[in-house]
C-alpha cells in the first residue's frame, strides 16, 4: 500500500480543488462544484464548472493552499472556470446522480481505524513525516514525500520511504534519522522487516519543480490502498451531488457500521448510478465469506444522493481535510460516525 505527504503534486492539486470547494460551500451551501487543478514546473491551472453565488478569487485560493502546504516558489495561475452544464442540471435539480458509475465502500475490523492495517501504516509514515517537518524536529525535511508498505501471508515485509530533502544532508544522515524517528517507533524493530529509505539515493528536488500533479490522481491512495475494486471517480474538487464522491461516502459509512456492529469481520459495498436517476441501479454488499449483506445495507441505508447529502451532512465545508491522508478513518468525518 502507497501514501504520499500533502507536497507531492498530486495531492496539492487535490487539497486546492477541494480547498475552492470548501470555500464555494462556505459561502454558498447549495454551491455545486466541479473543480480540477493540475501544476508543474512554475504553472498551475485551475479549471472546472461551478453553479453557485458564491464569490471567490481562484487563483488567490489555489495560491494560498500552496503556501500553505510548505513549498516556496511562485507559480503563474491560469484560471478557467464556467458555469455548469445545464444538461446536467436537468437530471440534478429533482434529487437524481450527477453522473454514472460504480462506487465501492469497505471497512475491517482489523485496525481501530475499521481499514486494512497496510493501510493505516502507509498514511501514518507519510503524515509522520509531515510533522517532523512541520515540527521543526528533522529541519532539513521538505514538503515532498512518499511511503509504501508490503505484506505477504500477512506479515509486514517491506517499509519505503521517500522524502525530499535539504541538499547538504547525507544519505546516511536521512536514513538513520527517519529509522530512528519515523519507521522505528511505527513498526518496532523487527530485522525481518527490510527498510528502503530514498532508494535512488538523492531526493533535493520535489514538488511542481520535478513534477507535474494533477487532481484525482492518487483515487488508490485516497481509498483502500488497491484491496477492493475501484469505479475508477475521483472525489476532490466534486460536492455531494457527484456520486462518485458522496456515494463512496455512504458504502464506507453502511461497511463500517456493519462492521461496528459485529456483523461481519469485513464488509464490501457496491452500489450503482446511472446519471439523472435518484434510485440506484444496483446495491450489493458480502462479507469476507463471500455471503450477501445486501438485504441490511438496503433496510438501514438511503443511497439516493439527495438521502446521502442529508444524513451525512454533505453541504459543509469539510472537505479539504480528506485531501490529504486518506479520505476514511479519520474522526469527526460524518461517514465515519457508528450509528447501528
Amino acid at each position: 500500500m502507497e501514501s504520499v505527504t500533502s507536497g507531492h503534486p498530486d495531492k496539492i492539486c487535490d487539497q486546492i480543488s477541494d480547498a475552492i470547494l470548501d470555500e464555494c460551500l462556505r459561502q454558498d451551501a447549495r454551491s455545486r462544484v466541479a473543480m480540477e487543478t493540475f501544476g508543474g514546473h512554475g504553472l498551475l491551472l485551475v479549471g472546472g464548472e461551478v453553479t453557485t453565488r458564491a464569490h471567490l478569487d481562484f487563483a488567490d485560493v489555489a495560491r494560498r493552499v500552496y503556501h500553505e502546504i510548505g513549498h516556496t516558489n511562485e507559480l503563474e495561475i491560469i484560471t478557467r472556470v464556467v458555469q455548469q452544464s445545464p444538461d446536467i442540471a436537468l437530471g440534478v435539480d429533482t434529487g437524481g446522480a450527477g453522473d454514472q458509475g460504480i462506487m465501492y465502500g469497505y471497512a475491517t475490523n482489523e485496525t481501530p481505524e475499521f481499514l486494512p492495517k497496510g493501510v493505516v501504516l502507509a498514511h501514518k509514515l507519510t503524515s509522520g513525516l509531515e510533522k517532523l517537518r512541520r515540527s521543526g524536529e528533522i529541519a532539513w525535511l521538505h514538503p515532498d514525500g512518499k511511503a509504501q508498505v508490503t505484506f505477504q501471508n500477512g506479515a509486514l515485509r517491506s517499509v519505503l520511504v521517500s522524502c525530499q530533502h535539504d541538499e547538504g544532508v547525507s544519505q546516511q544522515e536521512i536514513r538513520a534519522t527517519l529509522i530512528d524517528k519515523l519507521i522505528t517507533p511505527l513498526i518496532g524493530t523487527n530485522s525481518s522487516v527490510e527498510i528502503l529509505v530514498n532508494p535512488t539515493g538523492k531526493f533535493v528536488q520535489g514538488g511542481f519543480e520535478a513534477d507535474t500533479g494533477l487532481t484525482g490522481r492518487k483515487i488508490i491512495v485516497d481509498t483502500y490502498g488497491g484491496l477492493i475494486p475501484h469505479g475508477g471517480g475521483a472525489f476532490s474538487g466534486k460536492d455531494a451531488t457527484k456520486v462518485d464522491r458522496s456515494a463512496a461516502y455512504m458504502a464506507r459509512f453502511a461497511a463500517k457500521n456493519i462492521v461496528a456492529k459485529g456483523l461481519a469481520n469485513s464488509c464490501m459495498v457496491s452500489v450503482a448510478y446511472a446519471i439523472g436517476r435518484a434510485e440506484p441501479l444496483m446495491i450489493e454488499a458480502v462479507n469476507e465469506k463471500g455471503e450477501s449483506l445486501a438485504d441490511i445495507v438496503r433496510q438501514k441505508f438511503d443511497f439516493r444522493p439527495a438521502a446521502i447529502i442529508d444524513r451525512l451532512g454533505l453541504r459543509r465545508p469539510i472537505y479539504r481535510q480528506t485531501a490529504a491522508y486518506g479520505h476514511f478513518g479519520k474522526p469527526g468525518l460524518p461517514w465515519e460516525e457508528i450509528v447501528l
